[in-house]
């Protein structure tokens, strides 16, 4: 009879086995759903779903509460509503602190206040007019309740980004039920894709030759293709405003409006010109390897240190303080190779007047020269060429020198802040 048993069962095994990959990659955005689901499930279902999901057998016990002292804090540090015609509510990614650099953006034009808000977990604290714990943020359905109060009672307008909930669980995570609730309530609501959340890897493949969304590179390409499918057709189905923060995310929202991203130009003004030195200081700063190419970046830049030709430095984890001091320590900021596009790292480096390498599409060139009629002084590299640029402009220094001092200017008339309040001020109307 144990025989018997082991052979039924020897062939469950295997099948548990197979698919605990793939169910795996598939559930792992979904953790907090999954959990909630399991405390339904009887015994013998659990158990299956836990070695299915790889997790080890456990009593699942429901979330702990949130301290109530951060609930308070929370509250109290709310800020208060705009005493203007026009208000603004950003919230709730501040990728790169865009959110409150669109908010004040938005100030700019007359009539306008904004408040921005972030409640998503991230390495570095930008600046944003109400940080809120994500536990708060997250769980506590009084803090949302709340918020939700706030803005809709207080805001005239409101601004969503990256297709992340702005209430939290409240409206059981789905941004786009909250669109359609403050749309009844008479707010007028737009949405900011950043760029994963929208940018679809099957189409990105299509158009660029380097994409990094390839599976043998990344296992859980086919989960984040079904989850930007799924935003795709949640913001088709809002029929609202929709801004892109990059111009290649017009390949996937043809219909949305690119409002660039913002810096601080002032902020990385340096005296000290470029590509002056002997041997160029040459920086890579990747907020993600596998997107920026970052292995081939390294390949080349490292020959030509060791051949004493550059002085090459990989840099991460670092503060924005810190990068702000790199950057303006460098010469050439070599951004990223696979995207065919650009965003905050390399705008900062050519306010700072460095000479930034990276791969940026025809078309996404095109973009940019559409917007405000100038080209994008941004060295054309690819991952296969990086070495090779590198050289040619190590040889003909004054053309390196012209295009880096062209890179504040072009920030003051494209990434200050000014072309994307124009552009805002599209949906930002009284009526």
């Amino acid at each position: 009879m144990s025989q018997l048993k082991t052979m039924v069962r020897a062939p469950r095994r295997l099948v548990l086995r197979a698919l605990r990959g793939p169910v795996r990659a598939l559930l792992r955005p979904f953790r907090p759903q999954v959990k909630a689901i399991r405390r339904r499930l009887p015994r013998r279902a659990d158990h299956y779903v836990a070695r299915l999901g790889g997790a080890p057998m456990r009593v699942v016990l429901p979330a702990a509460p949130v301290p109530p002292e951060l609930v308070e804090q929370a509250r109290a540090s709310r800020p208060p509503v705009p005493d203007t015609p026009i208000r603004l509510y950003v919230a709730p990614a501040n990728f790169a602190g865009q959110g409150w650099l669109w908010a004040r953006a938005a100030e700019q034009l007359p009539g306008v206040g904004a408040v921005s808000m972030v409640g998503i977990p991230s390495g570095f604290r930008f600046s944003s007019d109400y940080h809120v714990p994500d536990e708060v943020y997250l769980r506590s359905l009084e803090w949302q309740r709340e918020q939700f109060e706030y803005v809709r009672q207080g805001f005239t307008h409101a601004l969503i980004e990256a297709q992340r909930p702005m209430f939290g669980s409240m409206l059981s995570n789905n941004v786009f039920t909250e669109a359609r609730v403050l749309s009844g309530y008479g707010l007028r609501v737009a949405t900011i894709a950043h760029g994963r959340d929208v940018r679809l890897p099957s189409l990105h493949r299509e158009n660029y030759p380097w994409s990094p969304y390839v599976q043998d590179e990344w296992a859980e390409v086919d989960v984040l293709e079904w989850q930007v499918r799924r935003n795709l057709r949640g913001l088709a189905s809002l029929d609202l405003p929709a801004f892109v923060s990059t111009p290649d995310l017009l390949d996937d929202l043809p219909d949305a409006t690119w409002c660039p991203v913002v810096i601080d130009a002032a902020l990385w003004e340096t005296p000290d010109p470029a590509m002056e030195r002997p041997r160029p200081v040459a920086v890579h700063m990747p907020t993600s390897s596998k997107f920026k190419g970052s292995e081939q970046v390294d390949e080349a830049m490292t020959d030509l240190h060791e051949r004493g030709l550059v002085e090459y430095r990989r840099i991460e984890g670092v503060s924005p303080e810190e990068v702000r001091r790199i950057i303006g320590s460098a010469d050439l900021v070599l951004d990223q190779f696979r995207l065919g596009s650009y965003g905050v790292t390399a705008c900062e480096a050519m306010a700072a007047g460095r000479l930034v390498l990276g791969h940026v599409t025809e078309h996404n060139r095109r973009r940019v020269h559409d917007a405000i009629g100038d080209e994008l002084p941004i060295v054309e590299t690819t991952v296969e060429n990086i070495a090779e640029v590198v050289l040619g402009l190590l040889d003909d220094r004054s053309r390196a020198q012209k295009i880096a001092a062209q890179g504040p200017g072009f920030v003051r008339r494209l990434h200050d802040g000014s072309y994307s309040a124009t552009v805002l001020s599209s949906f930002l109307t009284a009526d």
